[in-house]
């Protein structure tokens, strides 16, 4: 059997809710500035239906995006109404200030969507997710204005707005790309889950490119970084300090092996007995991955 070592993950992306509350603190999200931002919105409520009709009109109307939607001979209806939803809940829960675990991971598949793993399998490059955040704060200003509010209400919202969206941005942006990651690869190799896996990820077989001369864990890092929920189920997370080469200080890092009971396969060939993770990958390879009892 192999050693503990040989069957350890490294070097896993952050959780959404790890990444969602590690930026939360670094812009200074605080209770203060919740209390400015909700000073703002009943206005922001008011005209949010204009955002949400004057958003998508406006995508329309401009080349790049009508192209990325599909749209250039005309507006489907159907995916017009799709997407106006979309942004009504996303926009609801923004206006409520939002900050729960939960909305991490929605933020976070939203990302994923955008990346082209979303039912349509739209790819929205991610310049004009950033440059949509924006839009969003320019329109916020100016619905502030127009209301009017009190210039000193007006900077003390517009900060707070700033911080919260600024992370919502970055959530996105993480989900977007290991989504991307699992595109990126000389060779595809299939990773089958079972068992309660397939309804918590809501597949049953996942693509997961590799370059030549990648590992299995090169693959389960990419899948476990755009499939974070599974980490939970399937691994334990321990804390190992590790001596940096260019200082005096120990850094603590997370690894992750599979729990007990749980078995990853390589071709049909337990890990736990047929070379650990840092066995080469090779095209058409196949990894399962099994819970307890099967």
């Amino acid at each position: 059997m192999n050693t503990n070592a040989e069957l350890e993950l490294t070097d896993l992306t952050p959780t959404p809710e790890e990444e969602w509350q590690r930026l939360l603190r670094f812009v200074g999200w605080s209770e203060a500035d919740r209390v400015a931002a909700s000073r703002s919105v009943e206005v922001l409520f008011r005209r949010g239906p204009e955002l949400v009709v004057g958003t998508y009109d406006y995508l329309r109307r401009v080349p790049e995006t009508a192209a990325i939607l599909g749209w250039e001979q005309g507006v489907d209806e159907a995916h017009l109404e799709e997407r106006r939803r979309f942004f009504t809940v996303w926009l609801a829960r923004t206006l409520g200030l939002d900050s729960s675990d939960e909305f991490a991971r929605y933020l976070f598949r939203a990302g994923k969507y955008h990346a082209g793993h979303g039912p349509r399998h739209i790819h929205t490059p991610p310049e004009y997710v950033t440059a949509s955040i924006g839009l969003v704060l320019a329109a916020f200003t100016r619905y502030m204005a127009e209301a009017p509010l009190a210039g000193d209400v007006i900077a003390e919202a517009m900060a707070a707005w700033s911080k919260y969206l600024t992370v919502q941005l970055n959530q996105m942006l993480l989900g977007y790309q290991v989504a991307r990651a699992l595109e990126k690869g000389a060779f595809p190799v299939r990773l089958k889950v079972f068992g309660r896996l397939r309804p918590l990820l809501g597949t049953q077989e996942i693509e997961v490119r590799a370059e030549a001369g990648a590992h299995v864990d090169d693959v389960l890092r990419k899948f476990l970084n755009c499939f974070p929920e599974a980490r939970p189920e399937a691994l334990d997370r321990t804390w190992r300090s590790v001596e940096k080469g260019d200082t005096l200080w120990m850094e603590v890092v997370p690894v992750y092996m599979p729990r007990r009971g749980w078995r990853i396969l390589l071709n049909g060939r337990d890990l736990s007995y047929a070379g650990g993770f840092r066995l080469p990958i090779h095209a058409e390879d196949e990894i399962a991955i099994f819970p307890p009892g099967r």
